[in-house]
């Protein structure tokens, strides 16, 4: 009879992974940063644990969406307070804070749970090409999709 077994903490192997955002497609972006934040990618996967590795993502100013969703997506936050509700379109949140808008999108892609949110925390996201983990010498991370042509 098989057993299924279940990682310890000290056996899970993590690594540092490096992928560049220029011209990728946001949503295409997002789901494979997502599955290697969560650990899909390993054979020792396990729903209810933390078996993934850490990604820095580099580049966010320059990752792109495609139709007319630069002008008409829209992001919203609330300050708690009485008409705290402030709205930003994609562009204008593009140019101010890019690296928000990556977060964003990989954050919703993680489970909503204590998990999701320790998951999130491995998720390193920079605007230009430099970032400060270079002592952590992370591989390139190829993505599978194609990158978006204007």
């Amino acid at each position: 009879m098989n057993k299924t077994s279940v990682p310890s903490p000290d056996s899970i192997d993590r690594q540092w992974f490096l992928v560049d955002a220029e011209n990728q497609t946001l949503g295409r972006l997002a789901t494979e940063v997502a599955s290697v934040l969560r650990g899909k990618t390993k054979p020792n996967f396990t729903p209810h644990l933390d078996t993934g590795d850490f990604v820095i993502v580099v580049n966010a100013e320059k990752i792109k969406v495609t139709g007319k969703k630069s002008d008409q997506k829209l992001y919203r936050r609330h300050s708690g307070r009485p008409g705290g509700m402030k709205v930003e379109t994609f562009k204008a949140l593009q140019s101010r804070i890019p690296e928000r808008i990556v977060e964003k999108a990989i954050k919703g892609m993680l489970p909503h749970t204590r998990l999701g949110r320790q998951l999130f925390t491995k998720l390193k996201v920079y605007k230009g090409s430099d970032h400060p983990h270079s002592a952590q010498e992370p591989k390139i991370l190829s993505l599978n999709s194609e990158s978006v042509t204007k």
